[in-house]
């Protein structure tokens, strides 16, 4: 028989609503990492697979090849699925197919005119590097229909179809890859990754039971034009530096500084795939502490930034005690160009930990236009301190330059945050929201 002490009281139906709440965020952000590991890890063994198959000056135009990839995936996820996951999560099924079959074919519609563009750069181009572009043109519409596929998986709440969608994706890589290395060609290898994507683009449909609409495409780009203009110009900011970056170190120092950069990339590559992974729960969180204590949400993001600098910081310390026998079997001959950016690379990558922090902070506040202002002053500095480290001091001069510009678009990112939370102080209405 229970005594007085014995009882515990009977959950209320608020603490039953915060125990779900607090599973619901455990679960997005575990399937969110299990999905960005899947896609990270993917990139990064492909990345290992090319560095060790072609060397360093290949692997450079492989890297010119893979950025541009890296600003048409921006521009699709701009004007296609960022729109579907602010406006159509969340709602009855038959709504989200509506929504998922229109913004799939406008992915499929961006990558097939992006792809149309970049085949005949590359037929003009020749050379090492045209076909490589030529390659990257076929594979295009296949790539974006992939990434549009895991979008709209998370807008319904099916982590784990978008976790599984990536998984098959690396597994159709394998023998993808091991062909492209007896051709032991960049289009070879291009055409690997993009016909391994285009298989899991395909099981995306029968995931989803949708089939992309590309005749509906022009539709959901005008109905989604007030959002979806605004992110074509967040995401391809950035982005778009980080290209013009790589042309430009490939012009002043050459082919085989993109591949060094690229090659440092990749030893930062697992820290950075969890970095994005929580990234698709932090602004969510933010916007919570922001409703439940808003004096909470300075100390929130300051901990999420510090804590993310931090962990670069021993990343990198950890990176810089790797024997070079370790360096070599990851990235071999990359590895005695990409081990001289270690350090630099590790700053760069924890002051942009450090802005994330605010970064999440305004977009819980909707401050879309300090955001904007934020992206391209960073876009700004990064390409200026790139490519004015690399006319001063060659390939290690740009991974300075681009730390230092981290550094300081990163105290920008918390002077807007400091600024947009006096604001809100003295004048409560926030901004209409679009980010």
């Amino acid at each position: 028989m229970a005594t007085e002490g014995d009882r515990t009281p009977a959950p209320t139906g608020r603490d039953a609503e915060h125990r779900s709440a607090r599973r619901g965020v455990v679960g997005r952000l575990s399937w969110g990492l299990a999905d960005q590991a899947a896609s990270s890890m993917t990139n990064f063994a492909v990345g290992i697979y090319v560095a060790r198959s072609l060397g360093l000056t290949a692997f450079g135009v492989f890297s010119l090849a893979w950025l541009t990839y890296g600003v048409v995936l921006n521009v699709a996820r701009g004007l296609a699925t960022d729109p579907l996951v602010v406006r159509f999560s969340g709602v009855p099924e038959d709504t989200w197919r509506a929504a998922a079959t229109r913004s799939s074919g406008a992915a499929l519609g961006v990558g097939a005119a992006l792809g149309a563009v970049c085949l005949l750069v590359g037929l003009g181009l020749g050379g090492r590097v045209g076909p490589a572009f030529v390659s990257l043109g076929v594979v295009l519409p296949a790539l974006l229909l992939q990434d549009a596929w895991r979008f709209a998986f998370f807008a319904a709440g099916a982590g784990r179809k978008a976790f599984l969608n990536d998984l098959v994706w690396g597994v159709a890589l394998v023998p993808a890859m091991v062909i492209a290395a007896r051709a032991d060609t960049v289009a070879a290898f291009v055409l690997a990754w993009g016909a391994s994507a285009a298989v899991a683009a395909v099981y995306g449909c029968f995931q989803s039971g949708i089939r992309p609409r590309l005749t509906r495409a022009r539709g959901w780009l005008h109905e989604q034009r007030d959002l979806g203009y605004r992110y074509l110009v967040e995401n391809v900011s950035l982005s778009g530096a980080s290209q013009l970056r790589a042309y430009g170190l490939g012009v002043i120092v050459g082919v085989g500084a993109v591949g060094a950069v690229r090659g440092a990339e990749l030893l930062l590559g697992p820290f950075l795939a969890l970095l994005m992974g929580l990234s698709l729960v932090t602004v969510a969180e933010a916007a919570r502490v922001l409703r439940r204590a808003p004096h909470r949400l300075a100390r929130f993001c300051l901990l999420l930034g510090g804590g993310q600098a931090a962990a670069a910081l021993l990343w990198g310390a950890a990176l810089l005690l790797m024997p070079d026998r370790a360096g070599v079997f990851v990235l071999g001959g990359v590895w005695d160009s990409a081990s001289q950016l270690i350090v630099p690379a590790t700053l760069g990558v924890a002051g942009a930990g450090l802005g994330s922090g605010a970064a999440a902070g305004l977009r819980a506040l909707a401050a879309a236009r300090r955001s904007l202002r934020c992206q391209l002053f960073a876009s700004a500095c990064y390409v200026g301190g790139g490519l004015g480290g690399a006319a001063l001091a060659g390939t290690v001069g740009s991974a300075w330059g681009v730390a230092a510009a981290t550094l300081c678009a990163s105290a920008v990112w918390w002077l807007q945050l400091r600024s947009a939370l006096r604001e809100r102080h003295h004048n409560p209405i926030p901004e209409v929201r679009t980010s």
